[in-house]
């Protein structure tokens, strides 16, 4: 096996915090990004740019972060611009696209995916949930714990903890569940419940991770993003641990937030659909089992279910 810890740190060494902006994802922005650059892949430099996206000046530096980071836009081989990336071009084209105005709430479980696809660019969203084990949390808990495990990796120890302090401010709003009834200025990914007031504490703003069953995250795109995994960290490879699918920095099992069983019955169930793959135990150890690439597998897990919504 690929010495993965390694691995994952190397990515992370490349990496930066605080280009949000402040500004979690709002309903439409990702859409808006994507068809403004369709049109113009010099809207995000463009001095009018305010008003092609109909948002502020740090907004719009904000837009792009996310079509960036939720690689829905790419960057051009022509400085300054951007295009739709292939998986863009998938999920979000108005015509043919698998879900262009993002109503399946599937889909945000699968933007949430790609987060873990550019570690780098999101560093304290990869390291609150693959690297910090704290059972509840304060923002200046968060805070403190990415902060001290941070320094631990070369690269990371020049980013200021004022940068840590605004993206954990950025990581609460987007995932605690919010009751206000303006839903533009909602973030759509509070519907996934991945992090959640820690209502057993008196302690007022404290919090935990949601490890529970995640119903309206599909069986086909969480194994989507188990074959998206092996793909990019476990190249050439063609079995992978279901302790590795769990517990591994950045896989999805600690994106997700789910359990080794809840993994496991997962991924029965999808062996039962997908040809070419199996979930065998050999001495103790349960693993995933293909023949096929796990960049085939990855689509066709993908096709299979948006394909099925049809």
């Amino acid at each position: 096996m690929t010495n993965k810890k390694m691995t994952t740190e190397q990515e992370l060494i490349k990496g930066s915090a605080g280009r949000h902006e402040t500004f979690t994802p709002r309903y439409g922005w990702l859409k808006k990004g994507y068809d403004r650059c369709l049109a113009n892949p010099h809207v995000f430099n463009d001095e009018n740019a305010i008003e092609q996206l109909g948002v502020g000046k740090n907004m719009v530096r904000s837009i792009r972060f996310w079509c960036l980071l939720f690689r829905l836009l790419e960057n051009d081989e022509n400085p300054g611009c951007l295009r739709p990336s292939d998986f863009g071009k998938q999920l979000l084209d108005t015509e043919n696209g698998w879900d262009p105005y993002l109503e399946d709430p599937t889909s945000l479980w699968l933007l949430h995916w790609q987060i873990f696809r550019a570690p780098f660019m999101a560093v304290s969203w990869n390291l609150a949930f693959s690297y910090i084990m704290l059972q509840t949390f304060t923002a200046r808990e968060l805070t403190n714990a990415i902060d001290a495990k941070a320094r631990e990796i070369e690269g990371l120890c020049n980013i200021a903890k004022s940068s840590f302090e605004k993206d954990v401010s950025c990581i609460l709003r987007m995932y605690v569940p919010d009751n206000r009834e303006q839903v533009e200025i909602r973030c759509p990914f509070t519907d996934l419940g991945l992090i959640v007031p820690a209502i057993e504490s008196p302690e007022k703003d404290r919090y935990r991770y949601s490890s529970g069953p995640k119903p309206n995250l599909h069986d086909l795109v969480f194994m989507a993003a188990v074959f998206d995994y092996a793909s990019h960290w476990y190249q050439g490879q063609n079995s992978l641990p279901l302790s590795h699918i769990t517990f591994g920095p950045m896989s999805p099992g600690m994106a997700f937030r789910l359990s080794e069983s809840e993994c496991g019955q997962r991924i029965e169930s999808v062996c039962r659909q997908i040809h070419g793959v199996t979930f065998t135990e050999t001495n103790g150890i349960r693993q995933v089992q293909f023949v096929r690439t796990a960049d085939e597998l990855n689509k066709e897990c993908l096709v299979k279910y948006y394909g099925g919504k049809r």
